[in-house]
C-alpha cells in the first residue's frame, strides 16, 4: 500500500468511527415507537446519504408498518434515490405505508415507476390512489400513453384519476380521450376533462346529447 493511500484510510477511519454510532443511534430512534424522536431523526439520517440505505433497506422487511412507515418516509427524504427502493413500500399491505411510499414518488419521479404507479390508481385506499395520480403527474409526458390506457377499461376511480392526472400534464394525446368522456355520466371525468382541455386551448362548446 502506497503512503498516499495510507494517509486517505487514517484520515478516513476516524469519520467511519463516528458515522456508525450516530447512525445507530439513529435508527433506534426511528424506530423508538415515539413520533417526536422519530421526526427528529429522519433529516438527520437523510443528511448521510446513502450510508444509510441498507439499513432502512433492512427495516422494510420489519413486521411493524410504523417501522415501515418510517423507513419509507426516511427514504423518501434522501436528495438522490433508487425509486426501485419506494416502489417496495408502494407494494405494501398497510395503506399507510403505500401513501408515503406514493408520496416520496412524487419528489423522486421516475419513468421506472410508471406501471407500478398506473397500478396503484386501482388502489383501495383512495389516498394512495390520489399521491398516485401526483406521482404520475411529476413523471409528465412519459405517463401519458399509460393514463390513456387506464381511461379504456380500469374501474371508474382510476379512470377518474387518470384523467386529473391527464389534465395536469396537458398533453395534446390526450385531447380526443378528453373530448371522448364528455359523453359520459361523469361530472368529476367532465371536470378533469374540461379543465385539460382548456390548459391544451381547446375552447368548446359541449351539448350532451
Amino acid at each position: 500500500m502506497d503512503q498516499h493511500r495510507r494517509r486517505e484510510l487514517a484520515r478516513s477511519a476516524p469519520l467511519c468511527g463516528e458515522i456508525m454510532p450516530a447512525l445507530e443511534n439513529l435508527l433506534a430512534d426511528l424506530t423508538s415507537g415515539d413520533e417526536a424522536r422519530a421526526e427528529a431523526a429522519v433529516p438527520s439520517l437523510a443528511a448521510l446519504g446513502e450510508t444509510v440505505i441498507p439499513s432502512l433497506r433492512g427495516l422494510l422487511d420489519s413486521t411493524d408498518s410504523d417501522i415501515r412507515w418510517w423507513a419509507t418516509r426516511t427514504l423518501a427524504s434522501l436528495p438522490s434515490l433508487d425509486p426501485g427502493l419506494l416502489l417496495l413500500s408502494l407494494a405494501d399491505a398497510a395503506p399507510e405505508v403505500r401513501q408515503c411510499a406514493a408520496l416520496g414518488l412524487c419528489s423522486h419521479p421516475s419513468e421506472d415507476a410508471l406501471q407500478p404507479l398506473i397500478r396503484a390508481l386501482s388502489d383501495a385506499d383512495a389516498l394512495t390512489a390520489d399521491l398516485a395520480a401526483k406521482a404520475l403527474i411529476a413523471v409528465g409526458e412519459p405517463a401519458v400513453e399509460g393514463l390513456l390506457e387506464v381511461l379504456k377499461d380500469a374501474p371508474q376511480s382510476a379512470r377518474i384519476h387518470a384523467m386529473y392526472a391527464l389534465s395536469e400534464i396537458a398533453d395534446p394525446r390526450a385531447i380526443p380521450a378528453m373530448i371522448s368522456v364528455m359523453s359520459e355520466e361523469s361530472a368529476i371525468l367532465h371536470y378533469w376533462a374540461e379543465a385539460g382541455l382548456e390548459r391544451l386551448g381547446v375552447n368548446m362548446v359541449y351539448i350532451k346529447p
